[in-house]
């Protein structure tokens, strides 16, 4: 390096030097001078370090600090101490859940009959059932009862073959398809095996013993075959018989309580009192019985004593609920005129107990005499070839629409709501013509049925006090929603039904 290089380099740090040494002064002409500023910069960071173990022990052995720990220690215990109280209070003042009663797949939705198997699906017999399972299973049908399939002449003992199906209907072999598809589709399928259908269901009394062997012998064939149960007519007669055990045998003595499925016994009885059908269900022992008392009683208070009789004395699982179901008659044909057919529905969807139907209640097909109406599959276009619709045409056809939209929203209702599958039943109306009860259970959402098959509007006071029922309720589902729409809220002091009308209402649990 140069000397003159070396000189410059000395000038610059002797010029940085002296500005240090000057005072700071403002940016502007007659700022104050502030002096000199020093300022010492560490060579190391300072790290705190805390206090030892020592110190730390020394300090928490002070008396103000004992006594902080102590303070906190039973403020802790104490809340805990207050949780856990409080959480066994609750525990103890909440209502408790009640335990679900046993049900059985008959208990789970209607019950389908289908007498004639041609007329219900344009002569195919048991593959015309299967063309349709889809479409039954939209209505939430549980259980299908079909036949008689067997062959007999009317009143002649001797033709009687329990173990061979007609061959107009169908083979065996149909009815393992049959058996396959339902079964998949959680559709239990029971075989209605009456030996003298349409008349004595035994022949005679000195039949009886012979007739039953016969039954007996044919369960077992077609419960081996898979099928889910057997109905019988004439239970008053056959269930009095030494024979009867031995058929009871068949179906229910392997149950064990490990069976998933059960096989059920339905027997049918026609003409009796609620009382004489409680005291059969008892001593005869099937799983679920069918009687003809709704239509025995007209009288909305007759129905309701019939109703009250049967709950009161027996298990709602074993009780079935029908209008014409004894008797293979349609709904639309047993009521008062069949623009009440989805009052009844309504009404038969919401007693406790399983509803039973036959085949076209759910669009309110009508009989046509002795012989058996043919169902209506094609809702779109229903009028006979060569004919021009009318407007007759089309409101029937709109009617039978209504009618089982209203039936599968009543089926679906029923399957979910547990007041309406398993629910007390509470008397709270009856007179002539109209009848409303209510169901309920434990937590779940209530229900109150209320029908009008009179030919006049009433008004029912249903504030039960007993059953501490609010003053108003909503509407679920209602035949007349122009006065009782859906979703609106009614007052049960003075509930106004017009003529034919029905309505479901619902209100919380409180």
């Amino acid at each position: 390096m140069s000397k003159d290089t070396e000189v410059d380099m000395k000038d610059v740090e002797l010029n940085e030097l002296d500005q240090e040494k000057l005072p700071m002064t403002g940016d502007g002409p007659g700022a104050e001078k502030n002096g000199n500023l020093k300022q010492k910069v560490p060579e190391e960071d300072v790290k705190f370090t805390g206090l030892s173990k020592e110190e730390l022990m020394k300090v928490a052995g002070t008396p103000g600090w004992v006594r902080t720990r102590w303070l906190l220690l039973v403020l802790f215990w104490l809340g805990w101490v207050g949780m856990l109280a409080g959480a066994i209070v609750i525990i103890v003042q909440a209502p408790r859940c009640k335990p679900i009663p046993e049900m059985n797949w008959w208990n789970q939705g209607p019950l389908y009959q289908i007498a004639d198997l041609n007329a219900f699906n344009h002569d195919k017999g048991i593959e015309g059932v299967v063309k349709v399972l889809d479409s039954l299973n939209q209505l939430k049908v549980k259980g299908l009862v079909l036949g008689p399939l067997h062959t007999v002449q009317q009143d002649q003992a001797d033709t009687l073959d329990l173990v061979s199906m007609n061959p107009v209907l169908g083979t065996d072999q149909d009815l393992l398809v049959l058996l396959d598809k339902a079964h998949k589709k959680g559709i239990s399928v029971v075989l209605n095996l009456t030996p003298n259908p349409g008349a004595d269901p035994w022949f005679s009394s000195n039949h009886l013993p012979k007739v039953l062997d016969k039954l007996r012998d044919a369960a077992e064939h077609w419960l081996g075959m898979g099928v889910d149960g057997v109905q019988v007519s004439g239970l008053a007669a056959a269930s009095a018989s030494s024979g009867w055990s031995k058929f009871q045998g068949v179906v229910q003595g392997n149950r064990t309580e490990m069976d998933v499925k059960k096989r059920a016994v339905i027997g049918v009885v026609d003409d009796q009192d609620s009382s004489a059908v409680s005291q059969l269900l008892n001593t005869s022992g099937v799983d679920l019985i069918l009687s003809d008392v709704l239509n025995k009683a007209n009288s909305g208070i007759e129905r309701a004593k019939s109703i009250h009789d049967l709950v009161s004395t027996q298990k709602q699982s074993s009780l079935a609920w029908g209008l014409g179901g004894t008797s293979g008659n349609h709904l639309a044909s047993v009521v008062e005129k069949p623009e009440l057919v989805r009052l009844y529905q309504l009404m038969l969807f919401t007693l406790p107990g399983t509803p039973v139907f036959n085949y076209g209640d759910e669009l309110g097909l009508v009989d046509q005499g002795s012989t058996s109406p043919k169902m209506l599959w094609d809702t779109e276009e229903e009028v006979a070839e060569g004919t021009v619709k009318n407007e007759t045409a089309e409101a029937q056809k709109t009617h039978r629409l209504t009618c089982r939209s209203w039936f599968k929203t009543l089926s679906d209702l029923r399957g979910k709501e547990r007041s309406l599958l398993h629910g007390d039943y509470f008397h709270l109306h009856s007179s002539s013509s109209s009848l409303a009860f209510l169901r309920l259970w434990d937590q779940s959402e209530r229900y109150l049925t209320a029908v009008n098959w009179g030919s006049a509007s009433l008004t029912m006071v249903l504030n039960n006090t007993e059953l501490s029922l609010p003053e108003q309720a909503t509407v679920k589902l209602s035949t007349d929603p122009e006065n009782l729409a859906a979703d609106s809220s009614v007052s049960l002091d003075k509930l106004l039904l017009g003529p034919g009308q029905a309505v479901l209402l619902t209100f919380p649990f409180a």
